[in-house]
């Protein structure tokens, strides 16, 4: 199973989706939300600095959101392409060397988007396509958490738009091997990125971890073990040592 951990968010003033995709993103989150209240009370909590670190998987993202002293374990789901529609898709890269060069240059082409949905590939979720999940007591959908978590992941995707091809079910280097094959000629690598972790000011937030290049997690399950339970012990992990760096964990 191939996982990307990315550090936590430290509290912000403001920060909103800026790229086209980002905004498509949350845009789906808004169409999707039942309340729109519940919504609002997502977006403070994802500025507020209280969502742990975001491990991204295909199909999956999660991450613990911290609420009243409690962690919530916190999830969104989103479908993935099938190997069909991964076909036509890089199909349809591998036609436009433009499209291969925006991709390495952490871009996400609208016209690549929109002739990958007329080939039946949905790469932006649409209206129902985001399902949140969470252990706290809310009923909403989305409950505060997972807003919170979905806002941070427009974010996430405004600096480097192969999250969501992580999301839909391609690792990156799985998605140039892939392209690699279909093109004479080198493919290229890709530019090097940093999440931008913006830091709020004057607002008294709980200590920041500083910020970190993502890390990318290749790894196999050992015997006996899930992929999904080895996913989660090392977000367990990664709490626990944020939570030794902000010196909140006792002991």
């Amino acid at each position: 199973m191939t996982a990307r951990g990315f550090a936590a968010f430290p509290k912000v003033k403001r920060r909103i989706a800026t790229t086209w995709w980002g905004k498509a993103w949350v845009q789906a989150l808004k169409d999707t939300a039942l309340d729109t209240g519940m919504l609002n009370l997502g977006r403070r909590y994802a500025h507020a600095g209280v969502v742990g670190p975001v491990t991204v998987s295909p199909g999956r993202l999660h991450a613990q959101v911290h609420d009243d002293d409690t962690a919530y374990s916190t999830t969104v789901s989103v479908p993935v392409l099938s190997e069909v529609q991964w076909g036509r898709f890089l199909d349809r890269v591998a036609e436009h060397s433009g499209h291969i060069a925006a991709l390495l240059d952490n871009d996400m082409p609208r016209d690549l988007v929109l002739a990958a949905e007329e080939s039946g590939v949905d790469l932006l979720p649409g209206i129902g396509d985001l399902e949140p999940d969470c252990d706290c007591d809310g009923w909403e959908l989305p409950c505060r958490h997972a807003a919170a978590l979905a806002f941070q992941v427009g974010w996430l995707l405004d600096t480097d738009p192969f999250v969501l091809l992580l999301l839909k079910g391609k690792p990156e280097q799985e998605l140039l091997d892939a392209l690699r094959d279909r093109v004479a000629g080198p493919v290229g690598t890709r530019t090097p990125v940093v999440v931008s972790h913006e830091q709020a000011g004057q607002l008294p937030a709980r200590p920041a971890v500083p910020a970190t290049t993502p890390v990318v997690l290749a790894v196999e399950p050992p015997p006996g073990f899930e992929a999904a339970d080895l996913v989660a012990l090392m977000e367990i992990a990664a709490t626990r040592a944020r939570a030794l760096l902000s010196g909140t964990l006792e002991g």
